[in-house]
């Protein structure tokens, strides 16, 4: 089956990373390549795109979509964190990036046509990893081996679940009769012992897999690997647009973005700065920027999604 992927903040995304003609960009997350066809679109006739994802599949899908622009997208199958080492490599084409984009959230196709379950809506292979040829952990083996404190501490941790031990206990009991081996047995166990809360929205095991996806891809160790070191390679008026889908994530961005933008960070009581913290960034977002109501109508899956900005100074 083959789906439309549709970006999420597409307008507020070219607002703020503004891309003008012949300027060169970064995409750390291709995923669909919606949002990079539209900066390609703004900086013809020479503007180029380095475009990164783990996912090999998500790259293929990509570049027949993106086929008309030719050599001014550069295809890196890699995660984004290896943004910093890749333009070192690219140096002599890429000596200033005007932005860098990460969209945290997964494409439909990803959602829908992956063959790796990552939608609980599927009935695919637990499997979850982005990069299959070299991350050895899966979903299934989280699923299937780990102990019900293990399983209960990342459910908690990556995917807020207020029920986490209870659906823990219940996989690890299921799993003693018949190992759970699709997205669909898994969602339908969590379906049946979750207790059901009145105007409950999302389906139970929204977070469950959620928190599965990210404990197999190391999401949260990858962002923060990412923040440490990314305003090393943006060049001053270069921006930087996250988009992150759930508060984790959402927080290290914000705690990150907020301190790279303030010169001292000693406590109040001491008169005298002493810690010579000098701002990285300017914050060009102090609220999040969330998605209209109308995009979310048109785009449900977009709801949560919250983007910053910043411009390197």
């Amino acid at each position: 089956m083959n789906t439309v992927h549709k970006p999420v903040l597409l307008e507020e995304v070219i607002k703020y990373l503004d891309p003008k003609p012949n300027v060169d960009f970064v995409d750390g997350t291709l995923g669909g390549g919606g949002h990079t066809e539209a900066i390609l679109q703004m900086t013809s006739p020479n503007g180029r795109v380095l475009a990164f994802d783990w996912d090999g599949s998500a790259i293929e899908r990509s570049q027949k979509r993106l086929s008309d622009f030719g050599n001014r997208v550069i295809y890196i199958n890699n995660s984004y964190t290896k943004i910093k080492d890749t333009l070192v490599q690219y140096e002599k084409d890429f000596k200033k990036i005007g932005g860098v984009l990460l969209d945290l959230g997964l494409s439909s196709d990803q959602l829908q046509n992956s063959g790796r379950g990552f939608s609980f809506q599927t009935n695919e292979p637990l499997d979850m990893r982005f990069d299959v040829l070299n991350n050895p952990l899966k979903a299934y083996d989280i699923v299937n081996g780990w102990t019900v404190d293990e399983i209960t501490d990342i459910l908690k941790e990556y995917g807020e679940e207020k029920f986490a031990r209870k659906i823990a206990q219940a996989i690890v009991k299921e799993r003693s009769n018949k190992l759970i081996e699709t997205s669909q047995e898994l969602a339908g166990l969590i379906y049946k012992i979750y207790p059901m809360m009145p105007r409950q929205r999302i389906h139970p095991a929204t977070r469950t897999f959620q928190a599965l996806r990210m404990a197999v891809n190391h999401e949260v160790e990858n962002i923060k690997n990412f923040l440490q070191n990314i305003h090393e390679v943006m060049p001053v008026g270069c921006r930087l647009a996250i988009i992150s889908f759930h508060s984790i994530e959402d927080r290290l961005v914000k705690d990150y973005f907020r301190q790279e933008s303030t010169d001292c960070l000693c406590p109040p009581e001491i008169p005298v700065c002493r810690c010579n913290h000098q701002a990285k960034f300017k914050l060009l977002t102090k609220k999040p920027i969330v998605p209209t109501e109308a995009e979310i109508q048109e785009n449900f899956r977009c709801r949560s999604a919250k983007m910053r900005v910043v411009e390197r100074i």
